[in-house]
């Protein structure tokens, strides 16, 4: 158990940046973060770069 709330609101930060480190995406073209997901053409999921169109599933 934490000593202090201080720290606590620590631990829950590093969490936080762990996780929306973990979850984002990067094109395989041009290693841009700007990426969307997308519904594919059978209701499958796509991913598209919106910096240089690359796409992929």
């Amino acid at each position: 158990m934490p000593s202090s709330i201080l720290e606590e609101g620590g631990h829950l930060l590093g969490a936080a940046l762990t996780r929306d480190t973990v979850t984002r995406l990067v094109c395989p073209s041009c290693g841009s973060l700007h990426v969307a997901q997308v519904l594919g053409d059978n209701g499958g999921i796509s991913y598209v770069c919106t910096a240089c169109g690359h796409s992929w599933s």
